[in-house]
């Protein structure tokens, strides 16, 4: 079942982290997913389920892998909750043509052909609820809305005019959560707090969803309605060959925490130890020979990353050896010379800086310089997500080339040696032969423990 609202700020992550909490409860085998790039939802999705939150993207990882990747996410559930992303119909700017926008909830539903549920933020409407179903439920024909949970309902009155509506309309109503703003989960600039970040609060706030869906959702009803359409093998990791074992560190805790499931996957079938370490607080583990530094919020732990000299000593010392090291984003800032004043690796000459602004969308790259991980003229569809950015200091070559905000040119990341960093945040599904390249890179390089 896909969760979906007419825009974003509606309630659906407080909607769909409780169903799959409440059906957790109630005894069924639930699988998270998340369409889009984000991966801060499915931090709280994995807290309600049990099991990792995966996303859905086929801008990312193209049309023919939705279907693979739910049913390997979805193996031994019994119903799957897909969240969506922004509004139902809200993808990726292009110039339009037909169908539903490419990213969109409605696009990966329509390829799951799978049910759609609309939250609906009840405040300040009555009637025109219908009028808003009736546009939903009509505008796209291979969208199929088999109901509607409203959400920050005000009074018992005011339950029974929106339900009158939605019959109206010709659309179930399958729950009536009344205003709950105690639920709300701290957010900043690119979003939610990330569920390891609120630690024990993130846990309490998935079980307070959990409580409020159980007490004012159908469960019965959501799961009567709940079907799909897909007949797709599931996708596997195991089909890339394993090369050489080798020791793969990869970057946790508060600071980097934006990974899709399937990149750790990969690298283990591709023959790597994967060995996590918090560069807050750890030294890198013992016989590393490659690093992978994902995503995150590196800015907001500044003064603890750069306190950890020993562990940004060994990545420097990693890097000099020419160690495959792949870094995206949090990591790029965290190889340079500095972060916001604070030093950091010194891996790659340069500063990064905090920005006024942020900078998101999909980018469609092309790697312009051989590397650990992609060999020159690669292409890949990738997303930025940031609100940094660096400075490098005299010439460099780049890791990626793409058009950015407003279709001007970007040269993005740097590759030195074994490193490969950028901004670009790229599907591990999408491009195995990459994983499997560096993995293959690692095992010719060790350093001693």
């Amino acid at each position: 079942m896909v969760i979906a609202a007419p825009s974003s700020g509606s309630g659906k992550t407080t909607v769909a982290t409780g169903l799959m909490g409440a059906l957790r409860r109630a005894g069924h085998r639930v699988a998270p997913f998340k369409v889009g790039p984000d991966f801060i939802d499915p931090g709280y999705h994995a807290l309600a389920t049990g099991r990792p939150g995966r996303n859905l993207d086929p801008v990312l990882v193209g049309e023919p892998l939705i279907g693979p990747l739910y049913r390997h996410g979805s193996d031994d559930a019994d119903i799957a909750i897909v969240e969506g992303v922004m509004g139902l119909f809200d993808g990726r700017i292009s110039d339009g043509g037909a169908g539903p926008a490419r990213g969109s909830t409605a696009h990966v539903a329509g390829l799951l052909g799978a049910p759609v549920v609309l939250v609906v933020d009840a405040r300040g409407q009555s009637h025109s609820v219908a009028a808003l179903l009736h546009g939903f439920a009509t505008f796209d024909q291979t969208v199929r809305l088999a109901g509607v949970i409203l959400n920050r309902v005000g009074s018992s009155r005011h339950d029974e005019v929106l339900r009158q509506a939605c019959d109206q309309a010709g659309v179930a109503v399958l729950g009536s959560i009344p205003r709950a703003d105690e639920l709300a989960v701290p957010s900043r600039h690119l979003g939610l707090v990330t569920a390891e970040e609120h630690g024990r609060h993130a846990t309490a706030a998935v079980a307070a969803m959990t409580e409020l869906v159980t007490r004012h959702v159908d469960l019965a009803a959501v799961t009567a309605v709940a079907g799909g359409d897909v007949a797709d093998a599931p996708w596997t990791p195991t089909q890339f060959a394993a090369g050489p074992t080798a020791t793969v560190a990869l970057a946790a805790g508060k600071a980097f925490t934006f990974g899709y499931a399937e990149h750790r996957e990969i690298l283990c079938a591709a023959g790597a130890d994967v060995v996590t370490f918090d560069p807050l607080c750890d030294p890198l583990p013992v016989h590393t020979s490659a690093l992978v530094l994902p995503g995150g919020f590196p800015e907001e732990f500044v003064t603890e990353l750069s306190a950890n000299e020993p562990v940004r000593s060994q990545i420097r010392a990693l890097a000099a050896a020419g160690a495959p090291i792949h870094a995206e984003c949090a990591g790029l800032t965290y190889l340079v010379d500095e972060l916001d004043g604070h030093p950091m690796c010194g891996v790659l000459a340069g500063s990064a800086s905090f920005t006024p602004s942020l900078t998101l969308g999909y980018r469609d790259a092309v790697a312009v310089a051989e590397s650990s991980l992609h060999a020159v003229g690669e292409r890949v569809t990738g997303h930025e997500f940031h609100r940094t950015a660096v400075q490098f200091a005299g010439d460099r070559q780049a890791a990626w080339q793409y058009r950015g905000r407003g279709g001007a040119a970007v040269e993005d990341g740097a590759v030195l040696g074994g490193v490969h960093a950028g901004y670009l945040h790229t599907h591990a599904a999408a491009h195995p032969q990459a994983i499997a390249r560096f993995v293959a890179a690692a095992a010719t390089t060790k350093l001693a423990g």
